[in-house]
């Protein structure tokens, strides 16, 4: 079948490399991709706000699936639109993509169908925020209501933190994302993000990673997108996945599915493994980035098959996932200046000759400039390896990341450092 693929990030070049593979795939047409896509599928310019043109291009080139990469367009209802038009597509509908878009929709679904997550309190002014947090006191955890591309979020370690973090929400630095706020429970313990399939009724679990959000060796520094990630997350020991499945992934499929939004697509959960058990932290409604990256890595199962039977309903028909018990680690590159204001058009070489079948690196904020390779984002590339052990995929990935020569890019120096020093102390 033609394939259509939304998106531009290291998200959607690992989606592309894998869908590339199927056998089910005959065109990949991504928009607006970037050069590593391009590598995998062609490119069209294409506005995913514009629906029509979407479904004009759907019925041009045939495509029996259209796989929509980033949370925007889910929450601005394309997977509505082109469901209405008989198009597959894989996704939620923009109701059930409020797991995403409102962080208050989440939370009241989780106390409507007890779910296991922090104790909150929404709110739609300063004052009624400030004067939330004193309950709650610090440390504290303040976020934006809706999508402000991962930026809406404060772990407040003081009061003052906290008190700063409610009057930038509703300062309208966030525009329409911080018309409400969230003020909720601080959660102690490791974090952990987990990965399940549904079309609405089957759900299929996925598979796990761990991410590094702040821009610093040693988890300091401002929080990002995300500077790296690791899969499988072993600290999500299979009892705890069982659990995940029964108390958090379970209830939300049914209680979207009682509520005539029946949610289809991948379920991204942001997991806190406390002493009581697994809390959910949030939902996105899309693979992560960089977790895709490093589970495409060790995915061997055929993705297309996967998502286009969760796009037609019939997931339960089609064997689940398999993958690799070999980890995948990946290193984002970044530009000089992000989370800031990043330095573009940094020129980037040596990529293709430090690939091999340990390692891949996908383009995540790049573009072609006078016939070179430059950066064009905030996140660049994304250098992935895999080995037997963490600590192996770690060293490719590094030795891979360091023969790439990016003079205005930077990166983490310590991602998996839990789960290397874990391999460590058992040996």
């Amino acid at each position: 079948m033609n394939i259509l693929l939304l998106g531009s990030g290291g998200r959607e070049h690992a989606l592309a490399w894998k869908m590339a593979q199927s056998p089910l795939c005959d065109a990949l047409y991504a928009a607006p991709g970037n050069p590593g896509i391009a590598q995998e599928a062609t490119c069209v310019e294409l506005d995913a706000a514009d629906h029509g043109a979407v479904l004009a291009f759907c019925e041009d080139k045939r495509i029996g699936l259209v796989v929509i990469g980033p949370e925007a367009p889910l929450v601005d209802g394309l997977a509505d639109s082109l469901r209405e038009a008989g198009v597959p597509v894989f996704g939620p509908n923009k109701a059930a993509a409020q797991l995403e878009g409102s962080k208050g929709f989440t939370k009241d679904l989780c106390a409507k169908a007890d779910i296991p997550t922090g104790r909150y309190v929404r709110v739609t002014s300063e004052s009624a925020g400030l004067a939330a947090l004193a309950e709650f006191g610090a440390p504290v955890v303040v976020k934006a209501d809706g999508l402000a591309a991962g930026k809406g979020v404060t772990v407040a370690m003081t009061e003052a933190e906290a008190e700063m973090a409610v009057m930038e929400i509703f300062s309208g630095r966030f525009g329409e994302a911080g018309a409400e706020a969230v003020i909720e429970e601080y959660l102690d313990g490791e974090e952990a993000s987990f990965f399940a399939l549904t079309d609405g009724s089957t759900i299929v679990p996925f598979a796990s990673a761990q991410d590094h959000k702040r821009v610093g060796d040693g988890d300091i520094g401002p929080n990002t997108g995300g500077m790296g990630a690791y899969s499988p997350a072993k600290v999500l020991t299979p009892e705890l996945t069982a659990e995940t499945m029964t108390r958090i992934i379970a209830p939300t499929v049914r209680t979207l599915a009682d509520e005539g939004m029946p949610y289809n697509g991948v379920l991204f959960l942001g997991l806190m493994l406390t002493s009581a058990g697994p809390k959910l932290i949030e939902y996105n409604c899309r693979f992560g980035d960089p977790e895709c990256q490093v589970m495409m890595m060790r995915l061997q199962s055929d993705l297309v098959e996967l998502l286009h039977a969760c796009a037609e309903n019939r997931l339960g028909s089609v064997a689940p996932p398999r993958f690799s018990d070999e980890p995948a680690l990946t290193v984002v590159m970044a530009a000089r200046g992000y989370p800031g204001t990043p330095e573009k058009g940094g020129a980037i070489k040596g990529i293709e000759a430090n690939e091999n079948d340990h390692v891949k690196v996908f383009h995540a904020g790049t573009a072609i400039k006078d016939d070179t390779l430059v950066a064009s984002g905030g996140r660049v590339l994304n250098v992935t390896g895999m080995g037997s052990s963490v600590s192996e995929a770690q060293g490719r990935a590094y030795a891979a990341l360091d023969a790439i020569d990016f003079p205005t890019g930077f990166a983490r120096r310590d991602i998996g450092w839990r789960e290397v020093a874990r391999e460590k102390s058992a040996h």
